[in-house]
């Protein structure tokens, strides 16, 4: 028999992340506003770092001298007028005023934070001039350029139903009705429910649709039969 339930699914977007703090600073500037849209590699997080470029800048100091000193000491060498365990520390200086310089660097680095994906904010946790803990969540971000769609049906349809097949889902929140096509199914049955799930996809790009509105989802009826 045909089953007759009806298949709901939820737009839902590809990808989607949370934008968390990597150091303990006050934030800054947050550019993208809720809602806001934005490319990729666009700043979304801007933290003060007055502190953490000061001691960069204070590695680079201490790298530079540890260089001259080498250097003296490696012209010293050629001229026999100082011992090998001294010339081999300070090239030893060298190389820590060196992994020094780069840690602080890796740190300065993390004071700004850019957009994985282009997309939209879809929910901002913090505020400007608020002090973020490392770990705190800031955004939730998502890339709405396209919209899939989850949905569960019966393991019958598997006879049919198959990657790339068309259907049509009527968005509650719209009214309307979109074109879709099947993009994956499930890796396994549930055995309990007898049922697989689909995942598809919006054929095209339709404004008034956003993640998180939900619809009903339609097939050819005949195609549907057992």
């Amino acid at each position: 028999m045909l089953d007759k339930r009806e298949i709901r699914a939820q737009l839902a977007p590809v990808r989607y992340t949370t934008i968390a703090a990597e150091i303990g600073a006050v934030i800054a500037r947050l550019p993208v506003t809720e809602g806001a849209r934005f490319q990729r590699g666009q700043t979304l997080v801007q933290f003060d770092c007055a502190v953490q470029n000061a001691q960069l800048n204070k590695a680079r100091a201490s790298l530079s001298a540890a260089d001259k000193a080498w250097q003296a000491n490696k012209r010293l060498a050629e001229l026999n007028s100082v011992g090998r365990v001294e010339l081999d520390a300070s090239e030893a200086e060298v190389a820590k005023a060196r992994a020094d310089m780069a840690a602080q660097a890796a740190l300065v680095g993390k004071c700004s934070i850019a957009a994985p994906f282009g997309g939209r904010v879809a929910e901002q946790k913090v505020r400007e001039q608020q002090f973020a803990q490392p770990g705190q969540t800031l955004l939730e971000i998502i890339d709405d350029s396209a919209l899939e769609l989850e949905f569960i049906v019966p393991s019958k349809w598997l006879v049919w139903i198959k990657p790339g097949k068309v259907f049509q889902i009527r968005i509650d929140e719209t009214g309307k009705t979109y074109p879709a096509r099947v993009q994956r199914l499930g890796a396994r049955v549930d055995p309990v429910s007898q049922s697989v799930k689909v995942v598809g996809v919006v054929d095209g790009k339709f404004n008034e649709l956003m993640a998180g509105m939900s619809g009903a989802v339609m097939f050819g009826q005949q195609e549907q039969q057992p």
